[in-house]
């Protein structure tokens, strides 16, 4: 199994240089970035986990600057945004970016799509809560056709693009794509329609939900050999890892404080013995 990280880098944190170094010498698989462009001060959306926002989401670095940074001092860790809200996003401009450090990682990234869940930052970016999933699996077609080996057109509901020349490609056409979300048939759905596999956050459940997703995901035709579940932003026990294990799956995920550099070494360290 495969053992990724995935931490809010901050102005104040250990930097994307110094923590990908350290876990690429120290053999861990990956490195996955979350997104939020700002955080409103005036806010009604409650955070998920109750109580006060942390303050790391309204001080996290862009997740494409700092893998891009984490791919130049590395040749092995995989590279991955945990997630990209891109509904948030240009698609035009986002299908470059994500080729781009696809490109220059040498095949290496991984792109983790989400929903978003802040009301009040979607709406600074002119997202109709209502209709953003509908938008994001629009955004998503819109730029695979920009990824497509010709140009090739799209005219989606909210976006279209010319057939157009559009250089880098990602390595193998298009970029390794996970959905995050929690379960359900809504999600898994949207999953089957453009992405390789699930992203749940914190990993649990999935005695029950993968059985249902792998059951849609047939019914959509798709290849079963290929589904890929990867639980996110996991606090690891050896139980907890071996059940994954159990279910067939291959990455986790490992969640790191938002810390100092000694901070996140030390629990670097005592993360080393999953590895």
């Amino acid at each position: 199994m495969r053992i990724a990280t995935t931490i809010f880098l901050t102005d104040e944190t250990i930097t994307p240089v110094r923590l990908a170094l350290e876990l690429e010498q120290r053999g861990f698989a990956g490195l996955y970035l979350p997104e939020h462009t700002h955080i409103p001060v005036e806010r009604t959306t409650p955070y998920a986990a109750g109580g006060d926002l942390p303050p790391e989401y309204g001080r996290t670095l862009d997740p494409f600057v700092g893998l891009a940074q984490a791919a130049a001092v590395t040749d092995r860790l995989l590279l991955g945004t945990g997630i990209t809200l891109v509904a948030q996003h240009d698609p035009i401009g986002l299908a470059k970016r994500v080729a781009t450090l696809d490109h220059v990682s040498g095949g290496r990234f991984t792109l983790g799509v989400g929903f978003g869940w802040n009301v009040e930052e979607a709406a600074d970016h002119g997202v109709e809560w209502a209709t953003r999933r509908d938008l994001v699996l629009d955004r998503m077609r819109l730029m695979r056709a920009l990824w497509s080996p010709e140009p090739t057109a799209y005219e989606g509901e909210y976006g279209s693009v010319r057939a157009s020349f559009a250089y880098p490609k990602p390595a193998g056409g298009a970029p390794r794509t996970l959905v995050g979300g929690a379960a359900g048939p809504q999600l898994f759905t949207h999953i089957t329609q453009y992405a390789d596999g699930w992203m749940p956050i914190g990993g649990r459940g999935l005695t029950e939900s993968v059985p249902v997703l792998r059951d849609i995901w047939d019914s959509a035709g798709r290849d079963p050999k290929a589904l890929q579940v990867v639980p996110y932003a996991v606090l690891p026990s050896p139980g907890k890892l071996a059940h994954y294990a159990e279910q067939g799956i291959e990455e986790v995920v490992l969640q790191l404080p938002p810390g100092s550099e000694l901070e996140v070494l030390r629990v670097l360290d005592d993360y080393a013995q999953y590895l």
